[in-house]
């Protein structure tokens, strides 16, 4: 008798490893860096927290009035020579229609917050997946504007020496802007460079247009930060070149996004496992969990099945004996077959 050889079922070898290699290879900071399904408290905290910090830090940088107004001259003069200086008559052409005014005044008070949460709530239901790459996008915009604060210090329009800009919220008496009225002392009023109201809106219109599924909502999506550009400029909050600040940001979130992902938001998977208690229960709820090497041995099984059905199609059982459910002869049973091919003799 010659040696007895043993092989191992096709696609077996495959399927038992890998979710081995998956936990042995991954480190801490691997999972840090792997897109997981966010956790509802942690992120309102999160959100909350940093928030709050962002107030402070930029309200913490000492509001240096002569180099901002100095800063709002030299901007204003480079605007100028680069024939782009017409905040000012935008800001009086829109401030002669009163209905008008007073809804940018509510729009740059309200929707700045508004939507970018609402767009961070879209992204926690529909594409967790991408979440937290995307909200990392908003973070790292924002900590870098902090920076330009810190550096920068500019004066907006309306508080410019020798100018004729409107401040729109003191004429029209509408709340809202941080920097106006009773609210101008709990918020830093030259950090106007770069403009986050652009920054944020901009990220919202993008991610929008990338994501979302109905066409209208995606030319919503990027009409809402060029009608958010209108909206600073005709309110004397910031000039053009604050929104091209805000847009350098921008793209430093995305860039460290792509750094630590490995890819751009949009493009991670829409959805990841799901990890926790509901998994746990599921896992557990399927025949035979509980058993040692039970997942093991159900890969090992379904593999298996692949060269059976192999032999099935080719017409023979596992041992090479003609399989009679096919209509192939047996000599040993002297079954006759009339299939074209047999030729009738035992």
């Amino acid at each position: 008798m010659g040696e007895t050889t043993v092989t191992k079922p096709e696609g077996l070898e495959a399927a038992l490893p890998e979710t081995v290699a998956a936990d042995s290879g991954h480190g801490p900071l691997r999972r840090l860096r792997t897109p997981r399904r966010p956790r509802f408290w942690f992120e309102i905290l999160l959100i909350a927290v940093s928030y709050w910090t962002y107030s402070l830090v930029r309200n913490a940088v000492p509001e240096q009035r002569t180099e901002a107004l100095h800063n709002a001259d030299w901007i204003w003069q480079v605007e100028h020579h680069l024939g782009i200086a017409v905040e000012e008559s935008v800001n009086h052409a829109v401030n002669s229609v009163h209905w008008l005014i007073v809804g940018m005044n509510y729009y740059y008070a309200t929707l700045h917050f508004i939507v970018t949460l609402g767009v961070l709530v879209w992204l926690y239901r529909r594409h967790p997946g991408r979440y937290a790459a995307t909200r990392l996008v908003l973070f790292a915009t924002t900590a870098v504007a902090l920076v330009g604060y810190y550096l920068y210090p500019l004066a907006p329009p309306r508080l410019m020496n020798g100018g004729d800009f409107i401040d729109t919220v003191m004429v029209h008496q509408t709340w809202g802007s941080m920097a106006s009225g009773d609210l101008k002392h709990m918020s830093n009023q030259y950090a106007a460079m770069p403009s986050m109201h652009i920054g944020w809106s901009l990220w919202c219109g993008l991610t929008i247009a990338a994501l979302a599924t109905v066409p209208w909502v995606r030319v919503l999506g990027l009409l809402y930060p060029a009608l958010t550009l209108v909206v600073i400029v005709a309110t004397a909050n910031h000039f053009w070149l604050d929104a091209v600040g805000g847009m350098l940001c921008l793209a430093f979130g995305f860039t460290v996004a792509r750094l630590w992902y490995g890819r751009q938001p949009y493009a991670l998977p829409r959805t990841v496992p799901t990890r926790g208690p509901r998994a746990s229960r599921a896992e557990a709820k399927r025949p035979g969990a509980g058993r040692p090497g039970a997942g093991r041995a159900e890969a090992g099984r379904a593999a298996a099945r692949r060269p059976e059905a192999g032999r099935a199609a080719a017409g023979t059982s596992g041992r090479g004996v003609p399989d009679r459910s096919r209509g192939v002869p047996d000599r040993s049973q002297g079954v006759r077959d009339k299939s074209p091919g047999w030729s009738g003799r035992p």
